[in-house]
């Protein structure tokens, strides 16, 4: 009988105290939770150092913690400001401590803002570049020396369908999600050679905190032209997230968008 080898593999999500990243860090620890996994292209099955990041609700972030490690998964959650530099620097070098180098690359914190452009002031906006756009290019600058030097790497970046279309009353979101597209597209030509595959999910409509800010009537009124008929889960982004993690090696500088037909 053929052994399986156990490879340990470091994932880190930024903004996974609940939405996307929380269900995205649950997919991960099932599968190193999991007695039996799917091989890998090497034949061997990885198993997972999860990360957790946010920079808001400590609490929320420590339950999902807790459920991460009911499953036997070694997890470090860590409370800071993706968009500020020298906490990212920070966490890295923490995260070195205890787990060793960044494998896989999760860039989820964001945040937004609905009203008219001239509605808003130059600290509002400068404080969505920064939580949107800049907590991304923190993020891989740190994590991508390591993967360059191991010759492996993946970097997926959570967008929106806005980063590719715009949206009226969120002028600011639409310019830092289309940052973050381009940023994709670019990043993965340079670390191509490198063996690093990078790339971003636009995200549509999806059931989580940041879209409750929506009436009922709102909700629906975009349920309407979503020809899925519903909004999107985040364990249906998580999935996503799960197989850019663990396959697709030729797949890299793509904006894959993931809405329901919606746009």
């Amino acid at each position: 009988m053929s052994t399986i080898e156990n490879t340990k593999k470091t994932v880190l999500i930024t903004g996974s105290s609940r939405g996307i990243g929380q269900a995205a860090a649950l997919r991960f620890a099932r599968d190193a939770g999991q007695t039996h996994s799917v091989k890998n292209s090497a034949g061997a099955r990885p198993q997972w150092n999860i990360v957790i990041n946010s920079s808001h609700s400590p609490e929320a972030l420590e339950d999902t913690a807790s459920q991460i490690r009911a499953l036997n998964v070694p997890c470090l959650a860590l409370t800071g400001d993706v968009g500020n530099y020298n906490f990212c620097a920070s966490m890295f070098e923490e995260i070195r401590k205890n787990f060793g180098d960044v494998d896989v690359l999760v860039n989820n914190a964001g945040a937004a803002h609905i009203g008219l452009f001239t509605d808003m002031n130059p600290d509002q906006w400068k404080r969505l570049l920064q939580t949107d756009l800049l907590s991304v290019l923190n993020c891989c600058h740190l994590a991508i020396p390591a993967m360059v030097r191991r010759h492996q790497g993946k970097i997926i970046n959570i967008s929106s369908v806005w980063g590719s279309v715009g949206a009226s009353c969120e002028a600011v979101y639409s310019a830092a999600k289309g940052g973050v597209n381009a940023f994709t597209k670019a990043l993965a030509k340079e670390l191509g050679p490198s063996s690093i595959q990078v790339n971003a999910i636009a995200c549509g409509l999806i059931q989580t905190h940041m879209n409750s800010t929506l009436s009922p009537k709102e909700q629906q009124d975009i349920i309407d032209e979503i020809p899925a008929c519903r909004m999107g889960r985040p364990e249906e982004v998580a999935e996503l997230i799960f197989a850019l993690a663990t396959g697709h090696d030729y797949l890299t500088g793509q904006i894959i968008t993931l809405d329901g037909g919606w746009i």
